[in-house]
């Protein structure tokens, strides 16, 4: 069975990620544990930003994946960017292992409203399972319910299901009963 193995980073809420844990578990119905200890995240600041380059972590990742593990997500509070964009929720290499997920733009506390727990647990997930997706070799995808939806902003996330359309579906399929034969 595929182990998904979640990489604390930094400051990070555990039970953020034992709560991810076990979602992930039953999305993609695979074992799903929590490494620890997590990763210090000093290496990736960038003070002119005042925020981590994300590509940098996945660098790092890169380099403690484990031979049992099928993928690798790291799930950080901290404020992520890649040097085109001003911000990003996650990143992840397209056909690769690793991926990282950041809560710190999904709080609704970031944009000055109350605290929903609930909501942050359910757009980690979603952003989760996008840049997981990413991993699978998915791209973005047009059909905006899609959990592999492009999102630049929460309001888009809160719209996605935590799911693949059945397009998406169709191309993990495809792609792994080929590679199986």
């Amino acid at each position: 069975m595929n182990l998904i193995q979640l990489l604390p980073i930094g400051e990070v809420d555990r039970k953020l990620v034992e709560d991810l844990r076990a979602r992930l578990l039953t999305v993609f119905r695979s074992r799903c544990e929590i490494l620890s200890p997590g990763l210090k995240l000093d290496f990736a600041y960038h003070s002119e930003r005042r925020q981590y380059h994300s590509s940098e972590i996945l660098t790092r990742m890169r380099s403690i994946v484990r031979p049992d593990c099928w993928r690798l997500l790291g799930v950080t509070s901290s404020d992520l960017y890649i040097p085109i964009l001003t911000f990003v929720f996650g990143e992840a290499e397209l056909g690769g292992q690793c991926a990282v997920v950041s809560a710190h733009r999904l709080r609704q506390e970031f944009y000055g409203l109350p605290q929903d727990s609930e909501l942050l647990k359910e757009r980690l997930l979603k952003e989760a399972v996008h840049e997981l997706g990413h991993t699978l070799s998915l791209t973005h995808c047009h059909d905006y319910y899609c959990v592999m939806a492009s999102s630049h902003a929460v309001e888009w996330i809160d719209l996605k299901e935590h799911t693949l359309c059945s397009s998406c579906q169709a191309k993990v399929l495809a792609k792994y009963s080929a590679s199986a034969h």
